[in-house]
């Protein structure tokens, strides 16, 4: 027994360092973290109250998207733009949806685009989408993040 006492204090004491576990470093825990995050997607799409209901993220999505080209189309349907540029029978307007729900608009013209008053277009989509519905803005890992997006939008229908 004296004999295999030493040698069960031995394989006790090298049996710690197998207990011992290597703390792991903040930096490479934040390195591999930032790695893994999808920089280009959002865990929620913007959505406004009427999309909620859906609980499919691509049927929410869709159902946004949707009720904001209708809402656009339907504010600049009662000004000037099909009439003061007859030609003119879509417009595509870059969305953007800020964490604070507040949305801003800029249309989109092509680079050699000087068959339009871009400036005029301009003014009158800003002064038309001024008091535009509630939208909840995109999340990201439970932080709401600021959403860009391209709509196409319809100015004129025959």
């Amino acid at each position: 027994m004296k004999k295999l006492l030493p040698l069960l204090l031995l394989a006790l004491l090298q049996s710690c360092q197998y207990l011992e576990k290597k703390v792991p470093d903040e930096q490479e825990l934040l390195d591999k973290e930032l790695k893994e995050i999808n920089w280009n997607e959002v865990d929620e799409y913007p959505s406004v109250a009427t999309c909620e209901k859906l609980t499919d993220a691509a049927q929410r999505k869709q159902c946004f998207f949707e009720y904001l080209t209708a809402e656009i189309q339907q504010k600049l349907d009662v000004d000037t733009l099909s009439i003061l540029f007859p030609k003119l029978d879509t417009i595509e307007v870059k969305v953007t949806v800020f964490p604070n729900a507040s949305m801003a608009f800029e249309p989109q013209f092509p680079k050699d685009s000087v068959a339009y008053d871009t400036i005029k277009i301009d003014s009158i989509l800003h002064a038309r989408l001024i008091d535009f519905p509630k939208v909840n803005p995109a999340i990201k890992r439970g932080i709401p993040v600021k959403t860009q997006f391209v709509l196409p939008v319809i100015i004129k229908s025959e």
